[in-house]
């Protein structure tokens, strides 16, 4: 197997690429214009990443990196390193959550966290809450789709992301409102992430955005008091019980949980399906349907949905040449790191210095990291499963979000 570095293009080519000029590619100026309208600033700081070798230091931003070996060495270090404190995500959510997140984001509660809840999302067990979350619906979609109907697989993704919450959450839900209820279900965890617009430079938030967040909370959670005693273990509030945690952690969880899987689930759905049909591979893919796995794989870096990772630095450390002191904040720019390995294609070679850094790394990697493959290949699936090719009729991209999305991404078969 060729070293990573053998497998990136050029150092020239790939600054062109990050600043998305020079090359050209329809799929690379889609996604820079996906970036710019969801974030002004994400592109400028994605561009200005590469430049940190491995590490640079950005006024009111703090340290940046978008070197992978350096990211993953920073997010696998806990003893220098949290999420709880100024400049990470776990700052942000106690703040509306509640003390207790400071005992099970990173401390001595996390790991055991973390250890009990492993099984709840397996490769097996993922594939069977697809199934049942997503089963009719996509076999409805499909079947239209294949049948010449036009499929705005944007309001789609939402839809199916608003169902496997349901599922997971045990949420009550209104089914003959049809899509209506799923849409409003994604809506509003749509609403709270929005609270972390312009955190990016500080994560204390004023008392009218934790008023805000906090009746948001309330309107997700208000189910869980009277399932949490009996909740089935396949579910996230029951598996929260049988684990010990309170109601009000559970609660919590459960939040955390429609935040950090909806809008970015929702986000790689649909943007698979433009690298697919703006790259052309699609037509690869359909010839060597071998590489579906891997094409999930590059979608998941190519698009790196939660674009950056926040961390506060603990104690003094060294790394990279730099010193790093206490209370300096860090940026991982994960969408950076991942996408200088070069652009879109099915049977890009493992990249073992990337390993799986779109889901992070270390004590924190996406605990429905194989959820959302599973979540990706059934709609894979519905895409090019009947060995025919599709074409996108129109796009919008999502403007001023916090995960960079597409609004609307109408399909059809050719």
């Amino acid at each position: 197997m060729p070293v990573a570095e053998d497998l990136a293009p050029p150092a020239r080519e790939r600054r062109l690429r990050l600043m998305g000029a020079g090359l050209g590619s329809s799929a690379e100026a889609h996604e820079h214009r996906l970036l710019r309208a969801a974030r002004p600033a994400l592109p400028v700081l994605n561009w200005l990443g590469q430049f940190a070798n491995p590490l640079m230091r950005v006024p009111k931003l703090g340290w940046i990196t978008a070197d992978p070996r350096t990211a993953r060495a920073l997010l696998n270090d806990p003893a220098h390193l949290t999420l709880l404190s100024e400049g990470g995500v776990g700052h942000l959510w106690a703040q509306i959550l509640g003390d207790w997140v400071t005992e099970l984001f990173d401390g001595p509660g996390h790991h055991e966290l973390r250890t009990r809840s492993k099984g709840l999302f397996t490769e097996p067990t993922s594939r069977a809450f697809v199934e049942r979350a997503w089963g009719d619906r996509l076999r409805l979609a499909r079947e239209r789709f294949e049948a010449g109907e036009e499929l705005d697989l944007a309001e789609l993704s939402r839809v199916l992301v608003g169902q496997m919450v349901t599922t997971l959450l045990g949420m009550p839900v209104d089914r003959s409102r049809g899509d209506a209820a799923y849409l409003e279900i994604f809506a509003t965890g749509e609403q709270l992430a929005a609270i972390a617009l312009g955190t990016t430079a500080d994560t204390e938030l004023p008392p009218n955005k934790v008023r805000q967040a906090r009746a948001i909370v309330e309107r997700l959670t208000a189910h869980v008091d009277a399932a949490f005693s009996d909740a089935s273990g396949d579910t996230v509030i029951g598996r929260c019980r049988e684990l010990g945690l309170t109601l009000q952690q559970t609660k919590g969880l459960a939040t955390l949980l429609m935040v950090a899987g909806t809008e970015t689930a929702a986000s790689a759905m649909a943007r698979m399906a433009a690298l697919l049909a703006d790259t052309g591979e699609q037509h690869r893919l359909i010839a060597e349907p071998e590489h579906r796995e891997d094409a999930v794989r590059e979608t998941l870096r190519v698009t790196s949905p939660a674009p950056i990772i926040g961390r506060a630095v603990l104690a003094d450390l060294e790394i990279g040449g730099r010193t790093l002191r206490s209370g300096d904040r860090v940026l991982v720019l994960t969408w950076t790191a991942n996408n200088l390995a070069g652009a879109f294609r099915i049977d890009r070679p493992y990249l073992p210095q990337h390993r799986q850094l779109w889901f992070g790394a270390g004590r924190h990697l996406c605990l429905g990291g194989p959820l959302a493959k599973a979540e990706l290949q059934a709609v894979l699936e519905l895409l090019i499963g009947d060995g025919r090719p599709f074409e996108i009729v129109s796009r919008r991209y999502g403007r001023r979000v916090l995960i960079p999305a597409y609004a609307s991404l109408v399909v059809r078969k050719v």
